[in-house]
This record gives structure tokens, C-alpha cells and sequence, in this order.
């Protein structure tokens, strides 16, 4: 799958939107991700109904690019983007809707057409009158009440990360820290998408049993070790049939985009848990996603070639080697990670960063996470949410969780409050950036995801 590199990412492209000219704006005209929203203004419909696009420090309802008139301009201007008007109407519904229809279907090459459309609509050569009418609907961002993506279906959180997978089993494994299948698997588990919370929300720490003290029965407690993990999550646009596999050369026609996503986990509990079949409470309280999604289009300036493996590392069983995919497949999105304690906040102390990392040091591709998830004939859906894993790199200063961070604990991290951490704390907040850089082409990113800890009941 090739996602072409077109007028949509002209670096020198304009918007009437004057935020969106901003070298600084994470939503410039080069990205124009989708998200979900609720208004305070009681006129508007209500959330499903509502798909926004963003463009700068504003946002554009797409129901207000239902206009009949605007659309044979574009359309004549761009030499026929939609062969008629039904057309476009039925590719911006599969977007509002949820990124398809009620069979799941989506079409990559709609895509690429409505995302031409939209883009010409905020160049700044837009007809005034039009750009009037599109004006009357922007609001600002930050009056906007973000909702998740998606309905999203079904939840699942991979492993994918080989620097993550060496640090953590060295901690436990520090004879053997990769297991054997870890180079031949794309690792995952399945989460609970009940709990996926939007950017914003705070998160409880959860109770569980510790058993700390290995002379001792376990207790019921507070979470002791609570952790994030930085993580990109992509959403399905289209689905497949229950047996039947997706070839990893189809993978991406099946992706609609990307969104940041901090899967909390609670290791204590994680710890005496887990074995023999893997994370359950230590992860179902709560998994935190940016409400926008930046599509695969928007992307494609910043492909990268999949990770490159160690001299004697297997090849990937056929089934999920691609030549495409082996040199496309990487994509490379800056990650940060900062923490905010409630005595910084209290301080006026700005957020500091604890790491930084880099999504296209995962080794496998998002293509492959998604044809092995469906090789077994598992039927993927609209709107599911598949995760990367922690994404961690080789340096300590980008290890993508406090659990790598601080060693398990034993090497505490120094914040510029003079306080410090082995784990989270109740007040801290956790934010999360991701954005993409690459000469000649404009930078986009893709907001923040954040959450505060409360305390447990």
C-alpha cells in the first residue's frame, strides 16, 4: 500500500485560517486529522453526530462541508474529484459515522479525494464568499468537549518494541530477558475497550492483590506501582470477514490512523497476576487515547523503512513479510512523555519531561500487527483500537515507561521540584506529544494525551 505524496503536502500551502500558519501549530493545513466532539451549545446534534476536523487553534464541524455549491467548485477546480455529488456525500458520511458504514467499508482512495477536498477548502486561495460560510462554522479548540474517535469495538495492546520487551525482561529474566518467540510473534494481548478513557479524563488508581512479600499471602491494596506507557494506537477503517485472513500486502488498506494512546498499568498487581495467561486488572482499569486521529494520508511524507534486525535476527515468516512493507512500513513520529506533580503544579512549575522516544524503532510495522491479529481468522471491525505497545528506544533517556525509567524502582528519578519518583503518585499528571519532522515538509503533530491520578476510593 503506497500512500501517495501530493498537493495535500506542499509545504508552502497557506490557510485563510491564520492559526494553521503557525510553525508551531501541531494542526497545520498538512494534517487535518478527525476527532469527535460534544458542544456546550444545546443547537448542536449530539456526539455520535458529531465528526470535527482541526485546522490550527479551530475546528470545523464536516457537516459544513455538505454544501452543493462549494462542492461543483472544488470539483470543477480539482478536475473531478468525486464523479458527482452523491459520491462525496457518501465518502464524508463513512468519515462521520465512524470511518465507514455499516459493513465496515472503506475506501482508501475516497480517502485521498475527500482529504484533497478538505484541503482546498482552507487554502488561502479559497473563493471569500466560501470561505465566509465555512468561517461562520470554526470554533476554537479549546472551547471543544472531546469525545473518544470512535465507537471503538474491541481493544488490543501489543508488545512491539524489542528495546521495551529487552529492558523489562531484564528485570526478571536477566539471564534469558527475550523469550523465543518474541522475534517471530508480533506479541499482544486483548484489553477492555469499556475502559478507554479521552485526553482529560482523570484515572483512579485501581485496588488489587499485592503480594509484595513473598512469605505472605497476598493483600488487597491500593495500587502501589502505578506506571504509564507510551504507545501510538491505530484505528481499523475497514474490516474482514470472520475466517478470513488479511494479507500483509492489503494490511494498510485496512487502517484509517493514528492516535496517541498511555496504557496505564498497575505493576504490582500486574506482577502476581500475570502468569500464566498474561496482564488482566493490571491493565483493564483504565487506557487513556488523544482525541485526534491523524490519518494514514496525512502521514505519508514520514514513511520510514521497517526496523532494521540484528545480524542472525529470523526473517518474518512469510505471512507477514512484505517488500513493501519492509521498506515503508516504519512510520517516524516523535514521542515525549512529561509528568506534572500536583506540588509542580502548585509551584508553578512547568511539566518535565521524562523521556523521549521514537515510533519507528518498533520491530514489527503496524501492518504487521494487524495481518497477524487477523491471520487466525479473527473478524477485525470498524472502529477497533490496536495498540503498539510501550515504544521504548536504546538510550535510558527513551525508555517509554516509569518502570524502565527507574529500573523496577531502584533508581529513583529526580524532578525538578525537588521531589521524586519510582512510580506514579496520586496528583501527578502524565502528558503525552507526538509529532513528525522531516525536511522539506511541513511538521504536524498530534496534540497531547494526558491524564491526572487519583487517588483510590
Amino acid at each position: 500500500m503506497t500512500y501517495e505524496i501530493n498537493e495535500t503536502h506542499d509545504p508552502e500551502l497557506k490557510s485563510w485560517v491564520e492559526s494553521a500558519n503557525d510553525p508551531n501549530t501541531d494542526f497545520p493545513i498538512q494534517n487535518l486529522p478527525f476527532f469527535r466532539f460534544r458542544l456546550d451549545d444545546p443547537g448542536e446534534h449530539d456526539l455520535w453526530e458529531n465528526c470535527g476536523i482541526a485546522i490550527g487553534d479551530t475546528m470545523l464541524n464536516v457537516r459544513r462541508l455538505f454544501d452543493e455549491e462549494m462542492f461543483s467548485y472544488i470539483n470543477n477546480v480539482s478536475k473531478s474529484l468525486f464523479g458527482n455529488y452523491e459520491m462525496f456525500c457518501e465518502a464524508l458520511y463513512r468519515v462521520q459515522w465512524g470511518n465507514g458504514d455499516v459493513d465496515g467499508e472503506y475506501r482508501t482512495e475516497e480517502m485521498r479525494q475527500l482529504r484533497v477536498y478538505i484541503s482546498r477548502v482552507f487554502r488561502d486561495d479559497f473563493p471569500l464568499n466560501f470561505q465566509n460560510r465555512i468561517e461562520e462554522g470554526l470554533r476554537p479548540l479549546d472551547g471543544v468537549r472531546f469525545q473518544l474517535p470512535n465507537r471503538i469495538h474491541d481493544y488490543t495492546d501489543f508488545y512491539c518494541s524489542i528495546f521495551h520487551a529487552t529492558n523489562v525482561g531484564s528485570m526478571f529474566r536477566p539471564d534469558n530477558p527475550l523469550l523465543p518467540n518474541y522475534k517471530y510473534v508480533p506479541i499482544g494481548y486483548h484489553g477492555r475497550a469499556s475502559s478507554i478513557v479521552i485526553s482529560g479524563t482523570d484515572i483512579k488508581r485501581p485496588k488489587g492483590q499485592n503480594r509484595s512479600d513473598g512469605e505472605k499471602p497476598p493483600v488487597f491494596i491500593p495500587c502501589k506501582n502505578l506506571d504509564y506507557e507510551m504507545e501510538v494506537g491505530f484505528f481499523v477503517g475497514q474490516g474482514n470477514e470472520l475466517g478470513r485472513p488479511i494479507p500483509i500486502g492489503e494490511a494498510e488498506k485496512h487502517i484509517f490512523g493514528l492516535s496517541l494512546v498511555n496504557d496505564w498499568s498497575a505493576r504490582d498487581i500486574q506482577a502476581w497476576e500475570y502468569q500464566p495467561l498474561g496482564p488482566f486488572l493490571a491493565k483493564n482499569f483504565a487506557t487513556t487515547i488523544s482525541p485526534f486521529v491523524v490519518t494514514m494520508e496525512a502521514l505519508a511524507p514520514f514513511r520510514t523503512n521497517a526496523f532494521v534486525r540484528e545480524e542472525g535476527d529470523p526473517a518474518p515468516l512469510d505471512y507477514l513479510n512484505d517488500e513493501h512493507d519492509q521498506k515503508f512500513g516504519g512510520i517516524d513520529i516523535n514521542l515525549e512523555v512529561y509528568i506534572q506533580t500536583q506540588k509542580m503544579r502548585d509551584e508553578k512549575v512547568e511539566p518535565h519531561m521524562l523521556s523521549r522516544s521514537n515510533m519507528k524503532d518498533l520491530y514489527w510495522t503496524i501492518g504487521q500487527m494487524l495481518t497477524h491479529h487477523a491471520s487466525g481468522g479473527c473478524n477485525l471491525q470498524t472502529g477497533d483500537l490496536i495498540a503498539t505497545g510501550t515504544i521504548s528506544g536504546k538510550e535510558k533517556s527513551e525508555r517509554g515507561s516509569m518502570l524502565e525509567l527507574s529500573w523496577r524502582g531502584t533508581e529513583p528519578i529526580d524532578l525538578p521540584s525537588g521531589e521524586t519518583r519510582r512510580f506514579l503518585e496520586d496528583g501527578d499528571e502524565i502528558i503525552m506529544k507526538g509529532y513528525c519532522e522531516r525536511e522539506g515538509f511541513r511538521r504536524i503533530g498530534f496534540g497531547e494525551c494526558r491524564g491526572r491520578i487519583l487517588p483510590a476510593d
